[in-house]
């Protein structure tokens, strides 16, 4: 791994934008004993809390706080850290940090050269970057840090603080480890194939792949839950105007975020809000009544149609609502048709039957006259009332199941879909040495090949074989100061 001890210092505001309580500056680079002595007119003790004046050139005080001192290697980023905490006003926070840079390049009294020459404004992520480069955290600890600043529920965060501990690191090293031990006794096997000794046989090689593919599954399983729990699920409710679209919004929400009237066509854009069903956040997006183009009143519900229909091509899931008061219209149930036939393949649809607390007594024969044979395959349908809450429950586990969520997901680390995506690449390949895994015929060669994508694609995860763009592209993604 390559470390930043050449690198220049940096420094940086490391708390939110804003006005608050506490204000942070945070400086790493290598020495800066004379940047401390010069800011808080006294030598600093490690990680020793220290309270007093933050001075400027004239020695008068900026403000009054905390200094800590953390020195290398034992620091956030592997460097010498200083960190001033003061009152956290905007104007105080940029007295402070342009005093660091003034001070920086001042002669210092003992050397008569500057204190800490280059000291520049810190690039987003860059001080979680040089942790990494440090090897004080890896990439997937890294990327756990900004989840966990950025987590929307209380699930998300824990998974995110479990990540940030090494859970998935280790999961996935454990892997790794794996790997080396059945790379060895196949590269082995190549390095000697005069030998007759079948070594590999006697060693269970196959028994061995066999065993790996079945933990780099139950891995990726968890990482698809805590992806899903970083980032959602797109849940778009599409329908005929005044099916109840609005209303289940809100229900969902359980808040008046949507207006709600008996006129048809109320709604005329995209109303989204994010809620969370045990943790899992769902993006829940209220479009549009649909009907035929020619039938829109005017531009407006023609563009708002369009939209509704742009939502749906790009959603998880589709709640496609139904009023059951009318199902068994002839021209609304045609619409309805219509409708269904439009909708893309390959999205999750859920036929949700609003209305049900107004026709109680037939409501499931209803829903499934309508149904008849139009469901398709993989298609589920749900009778609820909106108004009185009924059946919500049981849409809520609808959508749980089609985002893939499993109960007792307590010990579930945070991911993302570039960490998914490479444990699918590790198994892809995995497979494929399963193929060639004869051991016989020249498919050695083969095995090994596809034993050493896998262990890449593994290592990309924590960063053990990572190029520099998506470094660059990881980090950007950081807040200033972190």
């Amino acid at each position: 791994m390559v470390n930043t001890q050449g690198q220049v210092p940096i420094v940086a505001v490391a708390t939110a934008a804003g006005r608050g309580a506490v204000g942070i500056v945070r400086v790493s680079g290598r020495g800066l004993d004379a940047l401390a002595q010069a800011l808080c007119g006294r030598a600093l003790a490690p990680r020793v809390a220290t309270y007093g004046p933050f001075r400027d050139a004239r020695g008068d005080a900026i403000d009054h706080g905390l200094a800590l001192y953390f020195p290398a290697p034992h620091s956030y980023t592997g460097e010498d850290v200083l960190e001033l905490q003061g009152h956290g006003g905007p104007v105080v926070m940029q007295l402070l940090l342009a005093r660091c840079l003034e001070a920086a390049e001042e002669p210092d009294a003992a050397t008569g050269q500057p204190r800490l020459p280059g000291l520049r404004l810190a690039e987003p992520g860059e001080f979680t970057q040089r942790a990494f480069l440090n090897d004080k955290i890896d990439l997937a600890q890294a990327e756990a840090i900004a989840d966990l600043i950025d987590a929307s529920t209380e699930a998300a965060a824990r998974s995110a603080s479990r990540s940030l501990g090494g859970a998935f690191s280790r999961e996935v090293n454990a892997l790794r480890d794996r790997m080396v031990n059945l790379r060895m006794l196949v590269e082995a096997t190549l390095d000697f194939p005069e030998e007759e000794i079948d070594f590999l046989e006697k060693a269970d090689a196959r028994g061995k792949l066999d065993g790996l593919l079945g933990a780099l599954d139950a891995v990726l399983a968890q990482a698809r839950q805590g992806a899903l729990l970083r980032e959602g699920m797109q849940v778009v409710l599409a329908g005929q105007p005044n099916a109840g679209k609005s209303s289940l919004l809100n229900a969902l929400a359980g808040a008046e975020l949507a207006i709600v009237t008996p006129i048809a066509g109320t709604t005329r854009d995209k109303v989204s809000e994010t809620i969370q069903i045990h943790g899992v956040p769902l993006h829940v997006i209220d479009t549009a009544g649909l009907r035929a183009e020619h039938e829109a009143a005017d531009e407006v519900e023609r563009i708002g149609m369009a939209r509704s229909w742009e939502a749906i091509a790009q959603a998880d899931a589709v709640l496609f609502l139904h009023d059951l008061t009318r199902v068994d219209d002839a021209v609304y149930a045609a619409i309805d048709a219509d409708i269904a036939g439009r909708l893309p393949d390959g999205v999750p649809v859920v036929h949700v039957f609003n209305k049900a607390d107004a026709c109680a007594d037939d409501a499931a024969l209803r829903m499934q006259t309508w149904l008849g044979t139009r469901q398709a395959e993989g298609e589920q349908a749900v009778a609820l009332s909106a108004r009185t809450g009924t059946g919500l429950d049981a849409l809520r586990e609808r959508l749980l199941t089609l985002a893939g969520w499993q109960a007792g997901g307590e010990d579930v680390f945070i991911a993302r879909q570039r960490h998914v995506q490479a444990l699918r690449v590790a198994r892809a390949h995995l497979q494929q040495a399963q193929a060639h895994a004869a051991l016989r015929d020249g498919a050695l060669d083969l095995l090994a090949e596809e034993l050493r994508l896998a262990h890449n694609a593994l290592g990309a995860i924590t960063g053990a074989f990572s190029a520099d763009d998506l470094l660059g592209e990881i980090f950007t993604r950081f807040c200033i100061g972190k």
